[in-house]
This record gives structure tokens, C-alpha cells and sequence, in this order.
């Protein structure tokens, strides 16, 4: 089936979101959609799939205009949409999440439980998939779920099929996975609409490429196209794609962690006997397959783990046990891996979501009261020195794009007194413009004396930012590398095995210990 958009516009009260698009997406084709975040990519997507209505322009099917008034128009049309925040209900298992708006029943009325599980194993079977009917969403790795949102669109015979940013939330080898699951149905006569950012991954798998910029779109491009002409439409100017740094010059160890151990609510060893220092002036990354107890260690030291082991030292000061509050006082700052869920407040304003570490204390308060006037000073020199694309600093942070809601949280957490700056994931679902704005900004914290936690399951921004490398696997650290040790060295860590270098430190816990890896090395 062919898809074809002629002339589409949506405007948001002065703000025009998608400014006259126009593109055709061919059967048996993968068409990516490049552009940064807020460059209007999912309100085309939202519009194509009936969740918005354009104010002008026409959507087409096999060259007759459609006209949807919901999702489920779109649905039976035969356009699917894998959204970057799965729509499955945890509590449900695969099926009945597959068969949910689109349930058949049997005798007496009763839902046809039977039904939806072989409709299950068919589309598996067919891709590949290896998918249990009767597993529970809440159960199933991400790289999984995802596959049933796949599932639960194939299952209403969708011959177009839309990926808006599929891999925010994967992992390298996930996103592999997806990748060839992207062929598979390219070549089953599918038409792809490919929704993203990432340079490697559209010239990995696109048949054609449509750029956009500013709800325009400015170009197309061959998937030949290097990194910097991609980027370059991308942005409206030249990017640099590799972190400028000087080689580092590490002071006194500031943070010294010692044994550090953490069982999660249900019990199980997530962090085993970890040992490891932070010298002022470097950033040592944490790598490895999410799901290696790198989120458990990070939140360990910033106190959000109650069942916590071991030392962890912050200039000779304990912080184990002191809890959220103190720890951030004690000038530890936390860029979570989950902005949304852990950084923000979607319904705050920039301008509150900026003092949330501080809106008990001078400046913000004065004489118990909120000094207003101050904190709107405040965020207008923060959204002006950190480029905040917002209309004012009363706009509301869920508004936002993801890169400027990372740069929110930086923003924030950057503009205290640090003595240590965590951050886990921190361009996680950002364009290529934004991630060069972020690894800037983690450099000059570098530069500027503080240590540095990266912790980041991108081997590029490992490389990029590191000075050195530690590897975790099974909640312990498998050992501890210099900057730019390859990435085979680095994959072999990932899979537990500690690598014969005359340069690496040693293991601080056994391969074998800890709690299973969600898979093997990317």
C-alpha cells in the first residue's frame, strides 16, 4: 500500500507544528524521517494516525484521500504505529494486549482468548519473533515489548507501519534486533515510515530519507549520505559530531566507593561488592547492557536505595544512608536516566522545575516566603545560557522537547555548588544538536574540577566522554579501563569476562555473581 502526504499543516494556536509537508512512502520501502526533536516528526506521525487532524492537506492510500476522525480509522485503513512509549497495559499478558480495541468473541459472547493467542504465534512464527501468548507485559524485557506493539499492529493486517523513535528505550543489541525485524517486513511488501534522530541507524536500514527542520521539511538524502551532511540538514548548520576535550588532569580521589551492596525490593543482589574511586577532573562512564545494576549504583549514591551495603565517600564525607535530601545538599547533582518519570515535573513550569532542589532555601525563599521576582530572573538567565527553546519561563516542562527538557534538568543541576555530578543516560532520545550541547556541558563540569559519573549503554558516548572505563555485569564491575580501549575489549567486558590488558584494573566481584544480565554485549 502506498502512502502518500500532500500539503500537511497543524498549527498549535502561533505556533505552526507542520508547515505544508509533503512525501510518499512506497510499498516494500523503509522511509525515514530525520529531524531534530521538535522538528514536527511525531505531529505528522499523530496526524497520519488520526490522533490529531491537520488543519490543511490530505493524507492518501493507494491514491484515495482518507479521512480520519480517530486511531481507529487509521487502524482499519491499515496504517499501524509503534509508538516510543509502548501503549500495552502491564497487567495484561501479550494477547490480550494484542486482541484490546480489536476483540473478537466466541460463544455466548465470551472473548476468543483462543484466537488472539494464535494470531500471537502466527506473526511470531512468520518474524521470527519467539514471543509467549501468555506472557504478562509487566514481565517481558523492553526489546520484547516492543515486538508485541509490532504484533498488535501486524495482527490488524497493517500495510503501512510507523516507528516513531523505536530505539529510545532499546538497548545496542536490541536495537539490531530491530533493525532486521525492519527488513523483514520491508521486504514482506510493508511500507515503513521510520520516525528518528539517530545518524547510525538511519543510514543502517533507509530506503530514502526525508529531513526536517522547524515543521518544514528541507531536504532529502540518500542514505550514502555521511554523518555530517545528515546532521547539517538536520541542524541548519555544521555539527560537531566528536567531543572536544583536553586529556584530563585528575586531582585527589573525591569519590571512593567500598564495597558497595544493594538488594532491591524483591530481594534480589542488584550491586555485589563494588569498589571504585572518582578523581576530581575526570569522568569515569559506566558501561555495559542495561539491566547490570548501573541504575541500582547510581541511585545507591544518591540515597534511593534503601537496602544499601559498603562506603561510598564523598571528600572523606559518608553518604551512605543520609537520604535524598542530604545527599543533594552535600552537593552531589543527579541527571536521572528517566527525565520524565525522575528529572521533572511535567505539570511545573521551567521556572519551578528549576528550583526543585532548592524551594526551601535562599535564594528562591525568603522569610518563608516565595521570592518570585528572583526566580523568574533566574530561569530567564537559565534558558538563555543553556538555549532553552521555550516561549517563556513559565511554559510548562511536558510541553517541551525532549532535548529541552534535558536541558532543563542540567540546567538546574549544573547551576549548584557541585562536588560531584552523576549523570545516568544523558542523551538518551536526543538529536544529534542537543547531545553536542550536553557532552559540552559535562566536559566543562570535568574541566572545572568536579568528578564525573557517566553512565550510558552508547558505546559512541562512552568513547566520546570517558577517561576511564568501568564495565559492569551481573551487578559487579568487571574491570575498570582507559579511555579509548576498543570496542571488542570493551564488548568482551560486556559479556563478563575480564580482558588480559596490562592497563585494566581488576574485577571488583566474580562474572558469575549478581543478578542475570537482560543479554548479551552490543
Amino acid at each position: 500500500m502506498k502512502l502518500e502526504l500532500r500539503g500537511i499543516t497543524k498549527r498549535f494556536g502561533s505556533l505552526t507544528a507542520n508547515d505544508h509537508i509533503s512525501l510518499t512512502v512506497e510499498p516494500g520501502e523503509i522511509h525515514c524521517i530525520l529531524g531534530e526533536n521538535g522538528a514536527g516528526k511525531s505531529t505528522l506521525m499523530n496526524v497520519l494516525y488520526g490522533l490529531l487532524e491537520a488543519d490543511e492537506g490530505d493524507i492518501l492510500l493507494d491514491d484515495v484521500v482518507q479521512h480520519f476522525t480517530g486511531p481507529g480509522d487509521a487502524m482499519k485503513a491499515g496504517i499501524g504505529m509503534v509508538h516510543q512509549h509502548f501503549m500495552l497495559i502491564p497487567v495484561f499478558t501479550v494477547s490480550e494486549n494484542v486482541m484490546l480495541g480489536n476483540e473478537s468473541t466466541g460463544f455466548a459472547g465470551f472473548l476468543n482468548h483462543k484466537q488472539a493467542r494464535s494470531r500471537v504465534r502466527e506473526i511470531s512464527a512468520r518474524f521470527g519473533f519467539d514471543v509467549d501468548p501468555d506472557a504478562r507485559i509487566e514481565n517481558l524485557p523492553v526489546g520484547v515489548q516492543q515486538r508485541v506493539e509490532i504484533i498488535k499492529a501486524l495482527s490488524r493486517d497493517a500495510k503501512v507501519l510507523v516507528f516513531d523513535e523505536p530505539t529510545a528505550v532499546l538497548t545496542p543489541q536490541e536495537t539490531d534486533e530491530l533493525m532486521s525485524i525492519m527488513k523483514q517486513l520491508r521486504d514482506s511488501g510493508t511500507a515503513i515510515v521510520f520516525i528518528t534522530h539517530k545518524l547510525r541507524e538511519v543510514r543502517a536500514v533507509a530506503d530514502r530519507i526525508t529531513v526536517m527542520r522547524l515543521g518544514k521539511v528541507v531536504g532529502e538524502a540518500s542514505p550514502t549520505a555521511s554523518n555530517a551532511e545528515l546532521a547539517s540538514l538536520m541542524v541548519g548548520r555544521s555539527v560537531e559530531l566528536t567531543v572536544q576535550k583536553e586529556p584530563a588532569t585528575p586531582g585527589d580521589a573525591a569519590l571512593q566507593v567500598r564495597g558497595l551492596t544493594v538488594i532491591d525490593h524483591d530481594g534480589q543482589l542488584v550491586v555485589n561488592d563494588v569498589d571504585f574511586d572518582v578523581h576530581a577532573g575526570e569522568i569515569l562512564a559506566i558501561a555495559g547492557v542495561q539491566g547490570n545494576g548501573q541504575t541500582e549504583l547510581t541511585e545507591a549514591i544518591l540515597g534511593l536505595q534503601n537496602h544499601v551495603e559498603g562506603e561510598i565517600l564523598l571528600d572523606g564525607k559518608r553518604l551512605t544512608g543520609l537520604g535524598v535530601r542530604r545527599v543533594l545538599d552535600a552537593g552531589v547533582g543527579f541527571v536521572p536516566e528517566d527525565r520524565n518519570e525522575d528529572g521533572l515535573v511535567g505539570g511545573f513550569s521551567i521556572a519551578e522545575n528549576l528550583m526543585l532542589d532548592r524551594s526551601d532555601s535562599a535564594p528562591f525563599v525568603k522569610g518563608g516566603g516565595l521570592q518570585l521576582a528572583y526566580r523568574a530572573q533566574f530561569a530567564a538567565e537559565k534558558i538563555r545560557e543553556f538555549d532553552v527553546r521555550a516561549q517563556s519561563s513559565d511554559t510548562l516542562v511536558g510541553t517541551l522537547s525532549g532535548g529541552n527538557q534535558q536541558k532543563v534538568v542540567l540546567a538546574r543541576e549544573l547551576s549548584r555548588d557541585l562536588r560531584l555530578l552523576v549523570a545516568a543516560q544523558p542523551t538518551r532520545g536526543l538529536d544529534v544538536g542537543s547531545i553536542e550541547f550536553v557532552h559540552k556541558r559535562i566536559v566543562e563540569a570535568r574541566d572545572s574540577g568536579i568528578p564525573v559519573i557517566v553512565v550510558s549503554t552508547e558505546l559512541d558516548e562512552v568513547d566520546a566522554l570517558a577517561d576511564r572505563i568501568a564495565v559492569m555485569y551481573r551487578g559487579g564491575i568487571v574491570g575498570i579501563v582507559p579511555a579509548g580501549t576498543d570496542r571488542e575489549t570493551l564488548g568482551i567486558m560486556m559479556a563478563g569476562e575480564h580482558p588480559d590488558s596490562p592497563h585494566s584494573e581488576p574485577p571488583t566481584t566474580p562474572g558469575d555473581a549478581g543478578p542475570d544480565s537482560r543479554g548479551e554485549a552490543a
